[in-house]
C-alpha cells in the first residue's frame, strides 16, 4: 500500500457548482479550486454529501475528479458511499486511478452491532482494495449509526488502509479523548481526526486533540486560520475568531436548507457562479436570503471576509 498522507490542518469538503440549468459548472469548479488553494486549505473531499453526490451519474463524478485534480497537487479524498459495493469499487477503483489521495465511506444506516460496523468497514475495504487508503466517516446525526470510540479502535487496527477519522459525533469531544489516550497507552496507532459537523465545536475538538477541520462551512479561510492559531497556542484569537462566525455556522448547519446557505454564501463571495442545487432540493426563500445577508453584515464587524 502506498503510504498515507498525515492528514492535518482543513480538508474542505467542496460542493458540487451546478449551472441554473442544473448541468455541472466547470468553470465554478475551476474557481472554487483555485481559491481553496489560495485560502491555505491541505485538501480537499470532492462527493461527499454536502457535494450532492447522490446526485450524479459515474460518469459525471469521474468527470469533477479529473477536473479538480488537473487543477491542483492538494490530496484529494474522493467520497464513494454507495448502497452496494460494486458501485462503491467502480467509483473508487477509477478515482485512484486518476492520482486520488483516497477515498470516504460512510456506514449504511442498517448497521446496529458493533460486530456489524467492524464487519462493514473490512467487507468495503476488500471491496475496493486493501491499498486504498480510506475515510471513516463517523456521522451518527446523518446515518443513525453509532460508533464507539471501541469500534473505531477495531475498525483502524484491523484495516491498514485506514487513513483517518471524520469525527462528526455530536457530542464527540470526549471521543477525541478517549482515541488519544488509547494512542498514548500504545492500544491504538497513529490514527489522524479531521472533524466534521459544520465545524460547529472546532474550538474545543482542536484542544481534544483533533488535527484539523473536514468540513465545508462557507468560510474555510476562517477554519484555516482557527486551526493555525489553535496549534500555535493562541487559545483567546482563535476563539474569538471562531465565536465570531458561530451565528452563521449555526445557520448553515441546518438540516434541509444548510447546503443552499452554503452555495448562496459562496455565490455572494464570488466562489462560484450559482447557488443552485440539483433535485431533489430547493432554492432559499427570500426570507432565508435576507437572513443569511444579516448575519454576513453582522459578521463583516470583525471579519472583513464577510463583506460581500
Amino acid at each position: 500500500m502506498s503510504k498515507h498522507i498525515d492528514a492535518k490542518g482543513v480538508y474542505v469538503i467542496a460542493p458540487t457548482p451546478f449551472k441554473p440549468d442544473f448541468s455541472i459548472d466547470d468553470g465554478s469548479i475551476d474557481h472554487m479550486t483555485d481559491f481553496f488553494v489560495g485560502a491555505g486549505v491541505d485538501g480537499m473531499t470532492v462527493l461527499g454529501q454536502l457535494g450532492e453526490a447522490p446526485k450524479m451519474t459515474h460518469e459525471e463524478s469521474v468527470g469533477i475528479v479529473k477536473r479538480v485534480l488537473a487543477r491542483t497537487r492538494l490530496p484529494i479524498v474522493v467520497g464513494v458511499s454507495a448502497p452496494g459495493f460494486a458501485a462503491m469499487r467502480a467509483l473508487a477503483q477509477d478515482v485512484m486511478a486518476l492520482g486520488a489521495a483516497g477515498v470516504m465511506i460512510a456506514p449504511p444506516n442498517t448497521l446496529r452491532t458493533d460486530d456489524s460496523i467492524v464487519q462493514y468497514y473490512r467487507q468495503a475495504s476488500e471491496a475496493i482494495g486493501a491499498d486504498v487508503p480510506f475515510v471513516i466517516q463517523d456521522y451518527p446525526l446523518t446515518f443513525s449509526v453509532q460508533m464507539t470510540p471501541a469500534v473505531i479502535r477495531r475498525i483502524a487496527m484491523d484495516n491498514p488502509a485506514c487513513w483517518f477519522l471524520k469525527h462528526e459525533d455530536w457530542p464527540g469531544l470526549e471521543k477525541i479523548s478517549q482515541l488519544r489516550a488509547w494512542e498514548k497507552d500504545g492500544t491504538l496507532r497513529r490514527l489522524p481526526i479531521l472533524i466534521g459537523n459544520n465545524a460547529l465545536f472546532l474550538d474545543f475538538e482542536m484542544e481534544r486533540g483533533a488535527d484539523g477541520a473536514n468540513t465545508g462551512y462557507c468560510f474555510p479561510d476562517m477554519l484555516v486560520d482557527v486551526v493555525r492559531l489553535s496549534r500555535a497556542g493562541k487559545r483567546d484569537e482563535a476563539h474569538d475568531l471562531f465565536d465570531a462566525h458561530l451565528p452563521l455556522i449555526r445557520y448553515e448547519q441546518q438540516p434541509g436548507p444548510g447546503m443552499a446557505v452554503r452555495k448562496y454564501v459562496l455565490m455572494r463571495r464570488g466562489i462560484i457562479a450559482s447557488d443552485t442545487l440539483r433535485k431533489p432540493g430547493a432554492a432559499l426563500s427570500p426570507t432565508a436570503r435576507a437572513e443569511v445577508d444579516y448575519l454576513l453584515s453582522r459578521l463583516s464587524r470583525k471579519d472583513s471576509r464577510a463583506k460581500v
